[in-house]
C-alpha cells in the first residue's frame, strides 16, 4: 500500500501530470465570452449585473440619473428602505447597541419599537443555547485551523440534532433562523478556542450572559479576563451591522438563493454560504488585506515615503510583493465605483479609534494607500469603472485595533451575513418556486465513442 501522507498530501508526478492535461482540457479561449456576449462574473464591463432575482431586504445604489443617463455616485446602502448611515446614526445617538435592532428590521421588515425590541432580545437571548454535550462531542473533536471550516461543520452537525431539520416551512426555518443567529457567536468563539487548546493553550468556555448585546457577548466569550472597553463593544456591533446584508447578487447571498431554490434544508444552505464567503474575493478579504499591510510594512522602510508606497503598490499590480496576485486587496468592488458606504462609516471610526488606541501612523500608511491605489491601478490597467476602497480595507484594521485575532475577521463576518442569509432563504422560500439553472453553452463537438484499442 503507498503511503498515506504521499498519497493524501503530496502532489506527485503522476497528479502533476493529470493536472497539466486538466488545465489544457478546459481552458476556453477568452475571445469567445466576448463573442457570445456572456456576463463573465454574471456582470457586464460596466460592472452592471445580470438581473436574476427580486429583493425587499436590500439595496445598493452606485449610480444616479443625470439627463436621463446613469452616472456613478457616492455608494448607498439601504436596508428594507432605511439608509445604514442614518441607521448607524441612529442607535449611536440613542447609545444602545444596534446589532439585535438591525436583525429585527431585516427579517420583519420593519424598526421595532421599545416593546418589540425588548421581546425580540429575550427571544434571542432564550436561544443562545447549545445541545447537551455539543461543545465536547462536536466542537472540541478535531478542531480546524480554519474558523470557517470548523463554523461549517458544527452548523451541519446541528441538523442531527433537530427533529424538524428538513421541514422549509416559514415558521420552522424562522425558529432555525433564529437559533443560528443565537447560536453563532457561540460557535465562533469556541470553535476558536477549542483549536487553540490542541496547540497547548488553556481552555476557558464561558456561557454567553442573557444582559449582554450580541457584540458584548462576543468579547466577553473570547477574553479569558471577561473584559472589554464600551468603546470596542460599540465599535464591533457597528462593524456586524455594516455586514449584515449587501443585496441579494453578492456572492453568499446568491449561494443562499440558488442552493434554497432546490429545496434543501436550512443547515445545508448556511454551511453552503459560509464556504462561499470563506473565499478570499469576498469575506476573507479583510484577511488578505491586513497581510498585504504586515507585508508592506516590513518592505517600506519609511511609511511616510509616498514614492516609496507607490512603488509597492507597482510591485504588487505587476505580481512581484506578497502572494504575487497581482492585486490590490481592498480596493475595488462589484458594484460602487465612487464609495462605499461601510468604508466611509468604518473610516470615521477607524481615525477616531486610531488616536485613542495609538494607532495613528497604521491609520496614516492605510489613509495613504486608499488615495494613491487607484491612480495606480488606473495607470497599470485598463479599468471600466471607478476603483475605490470597499469595506475590507479598514476593517482587518478595525479588528486589529480590537484585539480580535485574525482567525476570526472572517466569522465576524459571516456572524453577521447570517441574518442577510435567514432574511434572503425565507423571502425565496416565500415566493419563488423554481429552482435556478442558468444556461450554459457547451463549446465541445459531438464525437463517437472510441474503442480502447483504436485510441
Amino acid at each position: 500500500m503507498a503511503n498515506i501522507k504521499t498519497t493524501l498530501f503530496e502532489i506527485t508526478d503522476e497528479i502533476e501530470r493529470l493536472a497539466t492535461l486538466c488545465a489544457e482540457t478546459n481552458a476556453i479561449d477568452k475571445e469567445l465570452y466576448t463573442k457570445y456576449e456572456v456576463k463573465r462574473g454574471l456582470r457586464d464591463l460596466n460592472g452592471k449585473g445580470v438581473l436574476a432575482g427580486l429583493t425587499n431586504i436590500s439595496d445598493v445604489v452606485a449610480t444616479k440619473m443625470v439627463n436621463g443617463e446613469q452616472v456613478p455616485c457616492a455608494g448607498s446602502l439601504y436596508y428594507r428602505g432605511y439608509n445604514v448611515k442614518d441607521l448607524v446614526q441612529g442607535f449611536l445617538k440613542e447609545n444602545h447597541y444596534g446589532f439585535e435592532e438591525t436583525t429585527y428590521l431585516l427579517l420583519f421588515g420593519e424598526l421595532p419599537n421599545k416593546e418589540e425590541l425588548e421581546k425580540f432580545q429575550e427571544t434571542l437571548t432564550e436561544r443562545r443555547t447549545l445541545p447537551p454535550n455539543f461543545v465536547r462531542d462536536v466542537i472540541m473533536k478535531a478542531p480546524s485551523r480554519d474558523m470557517m471550516n470548523s463554523l461549517s461543520r458544527s452548523i451541519l452537525n446541528l441538523y442531527s440534532y433537530d427533529s424538524k431539520a428538513d421541514d422549509t416551512s416559514i415558521p420552522n426555518v424562522l425558529r432555525q433562523s433564529l437559533n443560528l443567529i443565537s447560536q453563532f457567536p457561540m460557535l465562533m468563539v469556541y470553535g476558536y478556542h477549542a483549536y487553540n487548546y490542541r496547540k497547548g493553550d488553556d481552555l476557558f468556555i464561558y456561557a454567553p450572559k442573557p444582559e449582554l448585546s450580541t457584540a458584548e457577548n462576543i468579547l466577553m466569550m473570547l477574553r479569558e479576563n471577561k473584559k472589554y472597553t464600551k468603546l470596542e463593544a460599540r465599535t464591533l456591533d457597528m462593524a456586524l451591522v455594516l455586514h449584515m446584508d449587501h443585496g441579494g447578487g453578492n456572492n453568499s447571498t446568491f449561494t443562499t438563493h440558488v442552493v434554497t431554490s432546490s429545496g434543501t434544508d436550512t443547515y445545508s444552505t448556511i454551511a453552503a454560504a459560509m464556504a462561499s464567503l470563506k473565499g478570499p474575493k469576498h469575506g476573507g478579504a479583510n484577511i488578505k488585506v491586513t497581510k498585504m499591510f504586515d507585508d508592506m510594512k516590513e518592505h517600506v522602510k519609511d511609511w511616510e515615503d509616498k514614492d516609496e508606497i507607490r512603488q509597492y503598490l507597482m510591485d504588487l499590480l505587476e505580481k512581484k510583493a506578497f502572494d504575487r496576485s497581482g492585486l490590490i486587496y481592498g480596493m475595488g468592488h462589484a458594484i460602487y465605483s465612487v464609495s462605499d458606504p461601510r468604508a466611509d462609516i468604518f473610516k470615521k471610526f477607524v481615525k477616531k479609534l486610531a488616536k485613542e488606541k495609538g494607532f495613528e501612523k497604521e491609520y496614516q500608511l492605510y489613509e495613504t494607500v486608499e488615495h494613491m491605489a487607484p491612480e495606480v491601478i488606473a495607470e497599470k490597467r485598463k479599468i471600466y469603472k471607478g476603483v475605490n476602497a470597499n469595506v475590507d480595507f479598514y476593517s482587518g484594521l478595525v479588528y486589529g485595533m480590537l484585539d480580535l485575532p485574525p482567525e476570526l475577521y472572517t466569522p465576524i463576518f459571516a456572524a453577521a451575513r447570517v441574518v442577510g442569509w435567514s432574511a434572503h432563504r425565507l423571502e425565496e422560500l416565500k415566493n419563488v418556486d423554481k429552482i435556478i439553472r442558468p444556461a450554459y453553452m457547451a463549446l465541445c463537438p459531438h464525437r463517437d465513442y472510441v474503442p480502447m484499442e483504436d485510441r
